[in-house]
């Protein structure tokens, strides 16, 4: 049986995943920036990319929200103040985040709303917490790449990389220090594996 809207933790709840939702966005942008003064396109993109998702998770659970709409609902919350310069630490602590929140936050966010009897919210709850799950693992990937000194470099020397200005394809164990056709520098390239858009089945 559902309980009533305005008096159930769920709708705290909600609140408190829309503000986590935002701040990790910003969080996200702010990293992003700073991957961009150090020249790390690559780092800086995928930042970006997870801004704009951490920013749709947010519009989400304020839609759900609109059962109360007009009124004030006051949180308390914890959210991290990584403040860091360090891309490996943006990467770690931004790791850390998304594991706490796959793992305990929206697990238990889920659970709260299907005990009031809101099981859509608790749907949204869970499936929102998977895609964190999916975040954790790409930030772990290129915390791991940076930390072994991998970021550019690979064992097989048969690894194709592509340059994210242009498009430009190279094969080797490293991508060239510049592009050969638009001259961007080799933060631009990844590996064409991680690249979107890149291999469509046919």
């Amino acid at each position: 049986m559902q309980i009533n809207f305005d008096e159930s933790q769920t709708r705290l709840n909600l609140m408190r995943a829309f503000a986590g939702e935002c701040q990790a966005r910003q969080r996200y942008y702010q990293a992003a920036l700073i991957a961009q003064q150090q020249k790390l396109v690559s780092i800086e993109r995928m930042f970006r990319f997870t801004a704009e998702q951490e920013e749709r998770h947010g519009i989400v659970f304020w839609k759900l929200l609109k059962d109360s709409a007009g009124r004030e609902i006051e949180i308390t919350a914890g959210f991290p103040a990584d403040v860091f310069e360090d891309i490996q630490q943006l990467l770690d602590a931004s790791a850390g985040e998304e594991e706490k929140e796959y793992s305990i936050v929206y697990p238990d966010f889920a659970r709260i709303a299907a005990d009031e009897g809101f099981t859509d919210i608790a749907s949204k709850f869970q499936m929102i917490a998977e895609i964190e799950n999916t975040h954790n693992t790409r930030f772990k990937y290129y915390g791991d790449l940076l930390r072994s000194g991998n970021l550019f470099r690979d064992d097989n020397t048969e690894q194709t990389w592509i340059c994210l200005n242009c498009g430009h394809i190279h094969k080797g164990s490293e991508p060239p220090r510049e592009c050969p056709v638009c001259r961007a520098i080799q933060g631009y390239f990844i590996r064409e594996y991680e690249a979107a858009f890149t291999s469509p089945e046919m």
